[in-house]
């Protein structure tokens, strides 16, 4: 059976699919490895690697897909790739489901089945799988990093001869994989770190860390999270005093990173125009929602702005930024996959539609779209 990789074709996407450690771990579940030429070069990856883990490397993308039995990319797959797959073909990638339903539609109706990893279920069977968590635990590091790179002075309190030069204050609004990557790696880099969220179990989390919980506290906010772990509507009055909190709080921070998203929809607003106006001049707002509006109202997608004197990064792809290390990752949770729908004794496809991670990621099967968020 034969799997091909390819190159990524979407402006500004620097990783890859595999890597040379995932290719002789394909191989060892029996399967023929196709790379096409150039794939893994902005990841530092090149073609020589690639043979010398055993790999076939060809520039004929429509060869490759053509004899394909399993297609890996990274993001989802061009109108000219999906035409030269064959039907039955598995086709694994991160397919922005909500936001690319023409791609999803053209998949199934073409007859691949294609796998949304951003739908890989988040139990402990999936852990290896989860490519949300991998990636978003690099961008919450890459978040601080390029904060860090963009302000005007040191994160860490600098005591010399000359006098003491006070450590930068960092805000984290949003303690999730990334949110709490970026608490760490502040307070690596010597910052005093705030953070916040609504859900209560997060406070023990952001403490461990070093960092201090900023929240209202109230009996509201102690119900506020479902026994799945996930964030509860909170009622008018109780959004209001948090806001009037955050808003008091941002006007003495240095750095804040945002990272609240929500599936399928627009960007919640964190931080309004009103609250970055408080704020210090040469301070720095990092979106890490910037792909989905952003959670502030003046960020620019793929853009460093400055307004009112506070510098907003909309990056929205911070993970390609550190290619070389995410593409290691997402390789390993595409490996992982790959190895849950491989027979390893005979090397056949062996897909089995009520395993709770194929049916969970599958989006399309059969010339059909099988996953229920996305029929209509």
């Amino acid at each position: 059976m034969k799997l091909a990789v390819l190159k990524e074709r979407r402006a500004g996407e620097a990783r890859v699919a595999a890597t040379p450690e995932t290719v002789k771990k394909l191989k060892g579940l029996g399967l023929d490895i196709a790379v096409e030429s150039g794939a893994g070069e902005k990841a530092q990856i090149f073609d020589n690697d690639y043979i010398a883990a055993g790999a076939i490397v060809s520039p004929d993308r429509t060869t490759l897909l053509g004899d394909a039995d399993i297609v890996l990319k990274v993001r989802g797959p061009e109108a000219d790739e999906i035409a030269a797959m064959k039907k039955g073909a598995v086709y694994a990638s991160l397919l922005a489901p909500y936001s690319e339903k023409d791609v999803i539609a053209k998949l199934g109706a073409h007859g691949v089945n294609a796998f949304a990893m951003e739908f890989i279920p988040r139990i402990s069977r999936a852990q290896s799988m989860d490519v949300l968590s991998s990636q978003a635990n690099l961008a919450g590091y890459k978040a601080v990093i390029d904060a860090c790179a963009q302000f005007g002075r040191a994160f860490p309190m600098m005591m010399t001869a000359a006098g003491t030069i006070a450590p930068a204050r960092v805000f984290i609004m949003g303690v999730g994989v990334a949110g709490l990557q970026a608490i760490a790696t502040a307070r690596r880099l010597g910052a005093i770190v705030t953070a916040t969220d609504v859900r209560p179990a997060t406070k023990e989390q952001v403490v461990s860390l070093g960092a201090s919980f900023v929240a209202v506290e109230d009996d509201e906010f102690k119900q506020a999270e479902t026994t799945a772990g996930y964030a509860k509507p909170m009622s008018a009055e109780y959004q209001a005093k948090q806001a009037a909190l955050t808003a008091e709080h941002i006007k003495k921070q240095d750095i804040v990173i945002t990272t609240a998203l929500i599936p399928g929809r627009k960007a919640p607003v964190l931080v309004t125009e009103e609250m970055i106006k408080t704020m210090k001049p040469g301070s720095v707002i990092v979106d890490l929602a910037a792909e989905q509006g952003g959670n502030t109202p003046l960020t620019k997608a793929d853009e460093v702005t400055t307004v009112h004197g506070v510098t907003i990064m909309g990056y929205t792809n911070l993970p390609a930024r550190l290619a070389c290390d995410t593409s290691s990752l997402y390789a390993r949770n595409l490996f992982n996959f790959v190895a849950l729908i491989v027979d390893k004794k005979t090397g056949a496809l062996a897909l089995n539609w009520e395993d709770e991670i194929v049916k969970g990621a599958g989006v399309t099967r059969d010339g059909e779209i099988v996953h229920p968020s996305l029929k209509a």
